[in-house]
């Protein structure tokens, strides 16, 4: 399908968008096609280690503090998966939790990288992170945080969690038309493919006669019965961007959000800035409106950023930069 960058009358046409964008870790949670996953990440990290003596272990575990945080969590989480530990040595659940991992990370074999973060000898970085109660666990790929979980798990629902993990490379490379994330054909029709499906076809028709009210309810009905449907989603999103802003001027939006930190302007301005083809542009004013705002505000900030992230694609250069940004700025 084709995926809209702008209507005929409406700001200046963008980028072309990556229509499978982001995954975000609910969306892995389908256990068979996760395990399989796990198995063959497992597999070739076990043949990758192979000769390597112990590295495979000082690999799959790290101690880390707000002075190696960069190196050892945002930098990594370009090559492997991170999980992130957040423990404290008086905590009971976390001396549970922790050898639970530990264990798991060992037996993977370097296919993702447990960070253990001690939140009494490193409380900027708990706070950053949010740290209400401990154990909590989360996950950092390709610079982007991702919620984990809190409180001691049972061994195997952790491992269930640890394969939803290991299960998260595999879905990021950029995708075959057709194809459903991970490469698995059985699971193609979750992608969709417009040229065999009417809903799609109906969507693309509304959209090429600039009748986004028309695409965008044909995207929801897939969506209503579908709702893994990942082109639709993506589509939907491009629509509803569109929407906001074409009844919005440029010029005078952008000039209102010059050295501003009104929320709700600056978001505009972002969305205005990536149909313009800037997402570098985009990406940076909401990242630093993260950075300089809190509370409600700075969550509505992140929220517009990952969506406009997740609606370019990971693909892209200036997505990875972005997400790297927003994850140093969290933190």
């Amino acid at each position: 399908m084709t995926v809209p960058t702008g209507p005929s009358t409406g700001p200046p046409t963008g980028p072309t968008f990556n229509p499978y964008g982001a995954v975000d870790l609910g969306a892995l949670a389908q256990a068979r096609q996760a395990r399989e996953q796990a198995d063959a990440a497992r597999a070739r990290a076990a043949s990758g280690a192979s000769g390597s003596g112990g590295d495979a272990v000082v690999e799959s575990v790290v101690e880390v503090t707000e002075a190696t945080f960069e190196a050892n969590v945002l930098q990594r989480s370009l090559q492997v998966p991170v999980v992130i530990d957040f423990w404290a040595e008086w905590c009971e659940p976390c001396k549970q939790l922790s050898p639970i991992l530990e264990r798991l990370a060992v037996e993977d074999g370097g296919s993702w990288l447990l960070a253990k973060v001690d939140v009494d000898a490193n409380p900027q970085l708990s706070a950053a992170a949010q740290v209400q109660s401990i154990p909590t666990v989360l996950v950092v790929w390709q610079g982007q945080v991702i919620p984990g979980f809190q409180g001691a798990l049972p061994e195997t629902q952790v491992r269930d969690f640890v394969n939803q993990v290991i299960a998260l490379p595999a879905q990021v490379p950029a995708q075959v038309p057709g194809q459903a994330p991970g490469g698995d054909p059985d699971t193609a029709e979750a992608v969709g493919d417009a040229g065999n499906d009417p809903e799609l076809a109906e969507a693309d028709d509304a959209l090429a006669r600039d009748d986004l009210d028309a695409a965008e309810a044909a995207y929801r009905q897939i969506l209503a019965t579908r709702p893994d449907h990942v082109e639709a989603k993506q589509a939907l999103a491009s629509v509803t961007l569109l929407k906001r802003t074409a009844s919005l001027d440029a010029e005078a939006v952008l000039t209102r959000a010059k050295d501003s930190d009104d929320v709700a302007i600056n978001c505009e301005a972002a969305d205005l800035e990536l149909l313009a083809g800037d997402p570098s542009a985009a990406f940076t004013r909401l990242v630093e409106l993260v950075r300089r705002t809190d509370g409600d505000d700075r969550e509505a900030a992140k929220a517009r950023l990952l969506e406009l992230l997740d609606l370019v694609g990971n693909d892209v250069p200036e997505v990875l930069a972005a997400r790297r940004a927003l994850a140093s700025a969290l933190f």
